[in-house]
């Protein structure tokens, strides 16, 4: 029992974060109606769901899974509006499942084949590429020959149809190619997995840069909005002429500065308030290197402190 709840829990996870990114998605997508971001969510658990029942140890296959349902959902809606504007909800409903609903079912038919690589902690390995580079081409072709085409000419129901046939015909060659996606998106979880194990040691440097940017920022805002308090005039200018900042003006300009956007809607007019900014800014450009330097080094594990303690013994035997 606690063997199998120590395997069922990092499987809960990755389906937390994998329905969390699938939410944000639908969220996105949703600026024409809630019907296809409930299809949206509705065919991505089911399909997570699937897996998790299809391969109940391979969290990170999970969230590879996750990963390639959020790029296909994008591009799904943005494909699909330039070339099937006027398809009907419950085509493009239909179009969407397709190629999930394959993808799923050739997943069960080859689970015996599959799940040893869905649960293997091995290193990526993108040997296969070139075959799924050829499943990516002929997926690829489908699209350029449904955009070539002038189906956005055809009635609603015909685009609905066009935009059925285009990816049943996207299904059929991912049920063909299953095993390189598969693969691939082994891949790109376990590289997802070591990314993440290098952002756990650089939590230290990131904590220290974040604290001194907030300090930086709190300072020169603080700065700002003291100058521009004490001055017998105003010392910014907007779009709408001069104008006294108050500490939310003051500390949105330093986060502006600091960063370098410049964004322009706050503009310093005197050239006290500039040399100040000027300071700000070249002390942002030195933030970014000791940033950049500490979280180098802290990418580094366990070299910072093994390197100078071999440099005196080098020396002591090139002496000798």
């Amino acid at each position: 029992m606690p063997d199998r709840a120590r395997h069922r829990r990092p499987f809960l996870g990755a389906i937390g974060l994998s329905l969390g990114l699938m939410l944000l998605v639908a969220g996105g997508v949703a600026d024409r109606g809630g019907t296809f971001p409930l299809v949206l969510l509705g065919a991505s658990a089911l399909a997570i769901g699937a897996l998790y029942r299809l391969f109940p140890h391979g969290p990170h296959f999970a969230l590879g899974t996750t990963n390639g349902l959020a790029m296909y959902a994008c591009l799904y809606v943005v494909i699909g509006r330039a070339g099937f504007p006027d398809a009907p909800d419950w085509a493009r409903a239909v179009g969407f499942i397709l190629p999930i609903a394959a993808f799923v079912a050739a997943c069960w038919l080859r689970r015996r084949d599959l799940s040893a690589w869905a649960e293997e902690e091995a290193a990526a390995d993108l040997a296969h590429l070139p075959r799924f580079a050829r499943w990516l081409a002929m997926t690829g072709l489908v699209g350029l020959v449904s955009l070539g085409f002038p189906v956005n000419r055809l009635p609603a129901t015909g685009q609905g149809m066009a935009l059925i046939l285009a990816m049943a015909a996207i299904a059929a060659v991912s049920t063909v190619s299953v095993g390189d996606v598969v693969r691939l998106l082994v891949d790109i979880a376990v590289i997802f997995r070591a990314v993440t194990r290098r952002l756990s040691r650089l939590a230290v440097p990131i904590a220290a840069y974040s604290s001194l940017w907030a300090l930086l920022t709190v300072v020169f805002g603080c700065l700002y909005r003291i100058a521009d308090g004490l001055s017998g005039g105003p010392l910014f200018t907007s779009t709408h002429g001069p104008i006294r900042v108050d500490f939310a003006d003051a500390l949105h300009f330093s986060v502006v500065t600091l960063s370098t956007v410049g964004y322009g809607d706050i503009i310093p007019a005197d050239d006290g308030i500039r040399l100040l900014a000027s300071i700000q800014m070249l002390l942002a450009q030195l933030l970014l290197l000791f940033g950049f330097i500490e979280i180098m080094r802290g990418s580094r594990a366990g070299l910072p402190d093994a390197a100078p303690r071999e440099e005196p013994t080098r020396r002591a035997v090139a002496g000798d």
